[in-house]
């Protein structure tokens, strides 16, 4: 099992909110359990991660 944690940055595309949240990479995917915005937003994102 070779997963890394990443520190991922991820901004809302509709209302502009920043959210900054440890996530696990793992074959090039990372996972963070971030599911949606506080505007409702689900899919309209910029994700940025920090190796």
């Amino acid at each position: 099992m070779s997963t890394t944690r990443v520190k991922v940055k991820i901004r809302c595309r509709q209302c502009g909110e920043k959210f900054v949240l440890k996530g696990k990479k793992d074959k090039g995917k990372i996972e963070t359990g971030f599911r949606q915005c506080i505007c409702s937003n689900e899919h309209d994102f910029e994700i940025e991660s920090e190796d």
